[in-house]
């Protein structure tokens, strides 16, 4: 079945970095485009990057522009976040998903599969 496992959380000062990654498997990775989500405590679970299967061209929210990375590997099934500078608004669960899509939705119906999430916690 279908198994995709964040990791890469913690907590960090306003102003630090993280890495998040996304390992996927059960899929034929290279099909899928991905993205990355998150949720903050009383709120909706929002889009924050995401990267196309059919051309590998990433796209953020604009909260993120500049400062979040998106990337994958699909050798090894893998995608990342790299995030820097982080703020405190940036505090939520993160979520990793998958599309059988040629390009990654923004919308949470767009995807197929999710992950667990994993916690961000910046402190200001």
């Amino acid at each position: 079945q279908v198994q995709l496992v964040e990791s890469g959380g913690g907590l960090v000062q306003a102003g630090g970095s993280l890495r998040l990654s996304c390992a996927a498997s059960g899929l034929t990775f290279s099909a899928y485009s991905m993205g990355w989500f998150r949720q903050a405590p009383g709120k909706e679970r929002e889009f924050v990057a995401g990267i196309n299967w059919l051309n590998g061209r990433p796209h953020y929210t604009d909260s993120v522009k500049g400062r979040f990375i998106v990337s994958r590997d699909n050798a090894e099934n893998m995608m990342y976040l790299q995030m820097n500078p982080l703020k405190f608004e940036d505090t939520a669960v993160y979520y990793c998903a998958c599309a059988a899509a040629p390009t990654a939705p923004v919308y949470v119906i767009g995807y197929n599969y999710w992950g667990q999430g994993t916690q961000v916690t910046v402190s200001s």
